[in-house]
């Protein structure tokens, strides 16, 4: 039931910040979208109580402007908790990012997991990290497919473990 919950909300997360999105800031980002961004958290919050600060807008926005399909985000959002969502949307690389959306969904990630592993630089540690572009594709497009992991998306660097010990 929990689960079920948890794909409403974030459903509903990203259907509102693609409605603020789409048509009042208009897909823009100029420096007056703050004001905005924030005199509308102050109606929602008057209107439907806590929950509609600006920084959740935000976090609202941004999801919709990372992830654009429905489809994907209602997969998503099945698999995914709102939290973990939050954190996979601020990862600015796309390849990065669909590595720990699919990462956590096979592995069942907590997000206090998936935060610990995005500082620790896990994907950067992947040996599949340092492959071309359209390999990592192919290879995230398999694992979300067959639920395979491939030793490329397993095998660590050595030379980065290393360095991160002495850091």
């Amino acid at each position: 039931m929990a689960s079920i919950i948890n794909a409403e909300i974030t459903l509903l997360y990203w259907l509102i910040g693609k409605r603020v999105n789409d048509e009042i800031l208009k897909n823009s980002r100029a420096a007056y979208d703050k004001q905005i961004v924030t005199t509308l958290a102050q109606q929602l919050t008057l209107e439907y109580s806590a929950g509609w600060s600006q920084k959740q807008l935000l976090h609202c926005i941004r999801f919709a402007s990372i992830f654009k399909d429905e489809q994907i985000v209602s997969a998503l959002s099945r698999q995914l908790t709102w939290t973990h969502i939050k954190t996979i949307i601020y990862l600015v690389d796309e390849l990065k990012r669909n590595f720990y959306v699919q990462m956590c969904r096979l592995g069942k990630w907590s997000s206090r997991t998936l935060q610990n592993l995005i500082r620790s630089m896990s994907y950067e540690r992947t040996a599949i990290s340092k492959q071309p572009e359209v390999t990592i594709r192919n290879d995230l497009q398999q694992l979300k497919e067959s639920s395979q992991l491939t030793p490329d998306l397993v095998s660590r660097d050595p030379y980065v473990l290393d360095s991160l010990r002495y850091a």
